[in-house]
């Protein structure tokens, strides 16, 4: 899963998706953000309990070594597993517009396509990170297997939680083991979802517009 999301809404939009409009402090700004294709390693805008936040999107732990900066945590293993066990309490929602895959239908290219929810609001994706105001700030997205005929773009999807569950996962009393199991079993499913090809000019990343998520045949 997915190696560029879209954000083109403004995040009071957002927001008002999570029914909480002044529940954020706002520490991203009132203009709608205009981002078509956010690559790793960039600020992207993400909610937390206490505020809305850019945090760079990419994470590795302190005691890591080599130049490998993680975008994605897998549900199966992130509760458990050594490499994000300090920064799984830390939860946050990153709310897009739709993200990106790249798949291989033969061509000289792999063909990108752009998924997004059917009715049209934003996907609430599941994230935990370090966000502490320096600079080793940073988040990751958890993801999951993915369902029906999403499988045919990629295995892997993000979990997508709905507004209720969205609230839930930042509460920072939720146990860990409901974080866990909401991770695992509680995403949106497939048939929530859309997608269709775009143009290969998402594939460069200094290429941004609304062009870039329109379909092509």
């Amino acid at each position: 899963m997915c190696g560029r999301l879209s954000q083109y809404r403004g995040i009071h939009e957002f927001v008002e998706t999570l029914g909480m409009p002044d529940a954020w402090r706002n520490d991203v700004g009132d203009k709608p953000l205009l981002r078509y294709n956010i690559a790793p390693g960039t600020p992207v805008a993400l909610l937390r309990w206490e505020a809305a936040d850019l945090v760079k999107w990419g994470w590795r732990p302190h005691w890591a070594t080599g130049p490998v900066t993680s975008i994605n945590a897998r549900a199966e293993k992130v509760a458990h597993g050594p490499y994000f066990r300090s920064i799984w309490p830390h939860r946050a929602v990153v709310p897009v517009d739709g993200w990106f895959e790249w798949v291989d239908e033969g061509a000289t290219k792999k063909q990108p396509y752009f998924i997004r929810r059917r009715d049209g609001h934003p996907s609430l994706c599941a994230a935990i990170g370090e966000f502490y105001g320096n600079e080793r700030d940073g988040f990751v997205i958890i993801t999951a297997d993915a369902q029906g005929g999403m499988v045919d773009v990629h295995d892997r999807r993000p979990v997508v939680l709905s507004a209720q569950l969205a609230v839930a996962w930042m509460a920072p009393d939720l146990p860990s083991l409901a974080a866990e199991q909401m991770a695992l079993s509680q995403g949106e499913p497939a048939e929530r979802f859309e997608w269709y090809r775009v143009s290969m000019a998402v594939g460069n990343a200094r290429n941004q517009g609304a062009e870039l998520i329109q379909p092509i045949p």
